[in-house]
């Protein structure tokens, strides 16, 4: 009788549940996985060697590829470690627009996280209702920056610019008439804030659709209980952040524990699971997503009653406006060192981290007091996840594998970097 033999399976790098280009050797014995291997370096773009010829601030619309999920967040922690180094003061307000808009691009992490692990579980409808939802955040990434995705809004010492006055409207066109149109506008009337209030009074009824459509279906509770079960202790020395680190019953989140910009005067809870398995880590996420939008409906609040500045008025790290660049000469030259040349960050080393979407995004700066960083190092927390990857799968069948990955939320430009 022919002896049986243990085989090896490429999962990816072509594959839509690999997330990206991640090349997955799995060592299996029929379909159960004995040993995956996640390879990795087929989407690098050298990110951290770039920023070491560029200027801090041609730097910063790199950050937003890298997790091009989440980009603002990326910004958030870039420009927080240039902050830390300048020991720039940013203006209240302007800390407000940058929290609201940090839980907008959580909101539209989570989305996308939901819409693609359901539909790698097999789940079709769920893709199509999330992707609704992201539709009007898109629109306000547009709206206060001109991008739909790649926005380069935050600035180290506040945000580019104050939030418009005005939404854009949908007009009359050849595939929609001026009923269709007018209907379609009903929540554009007043300003974006105004939009975005709008949107946080909806959102709960929409988190209820998609708990209905996966919470308590059958499918997707034996698609995910039970699956890569992670301890608290395991998740620890792992280092697990955010909801896979929350998954597993440790109440760890920056924004509670290390406050920065305004979070430490916000009222939010952490949201934990108990057993650390894929459902745990949904029903972790799900909640996250009722918390940012309490903290979105605070942050509009605050920002309605609340004018002010939204960023330095440091000229030499923030340009003047545009009107006092165009009426005094010292404005125009501020303008012009600043374009051509940049700042100079003085001599020395700064970490600063964000609880981003997916967990502990990190920036490293060291500065030997040029005009560009002399290192940056970047805390990505999709790597530190995709590392326990064998350790999850192992004694589960190639569907689960793929169940561990799409829980894991992980985007490639912050692994390869």
């Amino acid at each position: 009788m022919a002896e049986i033999k243990n085989y090896t399976l490429n999962l990816g790098p072509q594959h839509p549940a690999a997330h990206g280009v991640l090349r997955l050797v799995l060592e299996l014995d029929g379909e159960v996985v004995q040993r995956a291997d996640p390879h990795i370096g087929l989407l690098h773009r050298a990110t951290e060697k770039l920023a070491e010829s560029k200027t801090y601030i041609q730097s910063l619309p790199y950050m937003d590829r890298l997790d091009y999920v989440s980009m603002m967040s990326n910004e958030h922690a870039y420009c927080l470690a240039i902050e830390r180094m300048l020991g720039l003061e940013v203006p209240v307000r302007a800390q407000y627009i940058r929290v609201m808009f940090a839980e907008i691009t959580r909101l539209l992490n989570h989305l996308l996280w939901l819409g693609c692990h359901g539909f790698d579980c097999g789940a079709m409808n769920i893709l199509i209702y999330c992707f609704r939802e992201r539709e009007d955040l898109f629109d306000m990434y547009e709206a206060v920056s001109g991008a739909r995705m790649h926005a380069a809004y935050f600035r180290p010492g506040g945000v580019y610019r104050d939030l418009p006055a005005e939404m854009p409207q949908y007009k009359v066109s050849k595939i929609k008439n001026a009923k269709t149109i007018a209907r379609m506008n009903e929540n554009r009337q007043g300003s974006l804030l105004d939009f975005i209030e709008d949107f946080t009074k909806r959102f709960p009824k929409l988190v209820d659709e998609y708990e209905t459509l996966l919470t308590d279906n059958r499918i997707w509770k034996q698609r995910t209980v039970g699956v890569g079960v992670v301890t608290p202790e395991r998740a620890k020395n792992l280092g697990f952040t955010g909801a896979m680190l929350r998954g597993s019953g440790i109440a760890w989140d920056l924004r509670k524990h290390q406050p920065y910009d305004v979070y430490g005067q916000l009222d939010f809870d952490i949201p934990v699971g108990k057993t650390g398995d894929c459902y745990d880590r949904y029903l972790v996420r799900v909640e996250e997503m009722r918390q940012s939008n309490k903290i979105i409906q605070q942050c509009i609040q605050w920002l309605k009653h609340n004018p002010g500045p939204v960023i330095t008025d440091n000229h030499k790290v923030a340009p003047p406006s545009r009107v006092a660049m165009k009426s005094s000469m010292e404005e125009l030259i501020h303008h012009f060192k600043l374009f051509t040349e940049g700042f100079h960050v003085p001599e020395g080393e700064a970490y600063a981290a964000v609880e981003h979407p997916k967990g502990e995004f990190g920036i490293y700066l060291i500065s030997d007091g040029a005009n560009k960083p002399y290192r940056l190092k970047i805390r990505a927390p999709g790597f530190a996840h995709l590392a326990a990857m064998d350790e999850m799968a192992r004694g589960h069948m190639i569907a689960d594998a793929v169940a561990i990955i799409g829980t894991m939320d992980i985007v490639f430009g912050e692994i390869d970097r």
